[in-house]
C-alpha cells in the first residue's frame, strides 16, 4: 500500500466516525502533551502571518492529520521508522 493510498482510506474511516469513536482513538494514540504541543505551536505558528481565522483555527487539527498519518504508517510499516 503507497503512503497515498494508506492516506485515502484514512480520511475514508475518518470520515466515518462520530465524535466519541475519534475521541478514543486520539486517546488511544495521541499522548495528551503531543496534542497540546499542536495547540500551542500552531498558535505560535500563526501569530504574525496573515490566515483567515477559521484556518488559524485548523491548524492543530492538520498537525494532528499528519501525526496520526505517520503513526500509522510506521505501525504498518515499522522498517520505514528512522
Amino acid at each position: 500500500m503507497t503512503f497515498n493510498e494508506m492516506a485515502r482510506e484514512f480520511a475514508e474511516v475518518f470520515d466515518e466516525l462520530d465524535t466519541d469513536q475519534i475521541n478514543e482513538m486520539l486517546a488511544m494514540n495521541v499522548p495528551f502533551e503531543t496534542l497540546n504541543f499542536f495547540a500551542e505551536y500552531a498558535s505560535e505558528f500563526a501569530e504574525g502571518m496573515e490566515l483567515p481565522e477559521d484556518l488559524r483555527g485548523r491548524l492543530p487539527n492538520l498537525m494532528l492529520m499528519g501525526y496520526l498519518l505517520r503513526t500509522l504508517e510506521e505501525r504498518l510499516h515499522p522498517e520505514f521508522e528512522e
